[in-house]
This record gives C-alpha cells, structure tokens and sequence, in this order.
C-alpha cells in the first residue's frame, strides 16, 4: 500500500485578525460596569467569543489586558495633537477631552477611578499610567513649542497642565455638576496660556 506524502496535514483554528480589538473593547466595556474586581478573563473571553488563551498568549495577567484596554481607549478618545503650534495642540486634546468627559463612557470613566481608586492600588496603578501617559504627551508638545520659539516659560509644568483639567473633571463628577461643554475649549485653552506664555506673548 502506498502512502500518499502529498496530504496536506490539517492546521488549527486560523488566527482571527479581530481578535484582539474585540478583547479590548469588551474588556473596557466590562471594567467600566464592574470594576476592576469583577471584570474577569472568564467574562472578557466569553464576550470577546474567544478562549482564555487568546487572551493570555498577549496579556499575561488580568492587570496588563485592564491597564492596555483603558490605555487604548483613552489614546483613541484622547489622541496626541501635533497642529503646529502650542495653542493648536491644547485646542484640539481639550476639545477631545471634553468630547469623551461628556460621553457616557467618559463619565463612567471618571467615576469608576474616583470610586476605585482609593479602594483598589491595581486600580489607582491603571488610573495613574492613564495620567502618566498624557504628561508625557504634554511634555513632548512643550518641547516642540520650545523648540519653535514660541513664547512659552521654560518653568511651564505639565504635571500641572494635566492635573488642573483632570481635577476640574473631578470636582464636577463629585458636586455633581454637568461637564465644560465641548465649546468651552478655548476658554480653557485660554486659561492655561495665561499661565505658561511668557508675559511679553
């Protein structure tokens, strides 16, 4: 009998390009309703329509898929602006910014980090290389307003920058209070340049 070494033998499952968004959109969806505490891989994977070990062959615990999921979505609500001026880039995040804080995810967002927080350090870590993220991206357009000679203080802070903005989005989510609409950005924009332009600008 004569053995056919033509056969092409059989491959698994054929990897779904989909995949990995889909993870991390769920994944998002599930720690804003839950909470980092009841969001599960179980639950991710199920949603996703995946098996866990798609999910563990690119995130090796339930800490990196919940810090890179919210990272995604807020670089995708939030993106870095590079507009070629210093006013221009503040212009276009702020008017992200309040974009996303007056979209129901973006609400959701701010009270899950107020809620958990304080409560969770996995949570607070996730929340705070959110922050982190958006300083360097701050820092980064400085620099470039330096480096074009615009009329802005060497003393200027981005930590500040960022905390000022996020802290008013804060105290609005614990008074209560509605949001900046989505036309108070240049107002905004306003304010910070008061601060950090040079007084002669």
């Amino acid at each position: 009998m004569e053995i056919d070494h033509g056969v092409t033998p059989r491959r698994g499952r054929p990897r779904d390009p989909d995949a990995e968004p889909r993870i991390r959109r769920y994944a998002v969806q599930l720690l804003l309703e839950r909470g980092f505490d009841g969001m599960t891989v179980d639950d991710v994977a199920e949603a996703a329509g995946v098996g866990k070990a798609t999910i563990y062959r690119r995130w090796a615990s339930k800490e990196e898929l919940a810090n890179d999921a919210m990272a995604g979505l807020f670089d995708i609500e939030i993106p870095d602006a590079d507009t070629g001026s210093l006013a221009g880039d503040l212009r276009e995040v702020y008017g992200n910014a309040l974009s996303f804080v007056n979209s129901p995810a973006g609400v959701a967002l701010m009270r899950l980090g107020i809620s958990e927080a304080n409560r969770d350090e996995r949570s607070a870590a996730i929340y705070r290389s959110l922050i982190d993220r958006r300083i360097e991206l701050t820092k980064a357009a400085l620099q470039r307003a330096w480096a074009r000679g615009e009329p802005v203080r060497r003393s200027a802070d981005p930590v500040m920058m960022v905390q000022w903005l996020s802290g008013l989005f804060v105290l609005r989510i614990l008074l209560n209070e509605p949001m900046p609409a989505i036309e108070d950005a240049d107002h905004l924009v306003e304010i910070t340049l008061r601060v950090i332009q040079e007084e002669s600008a």
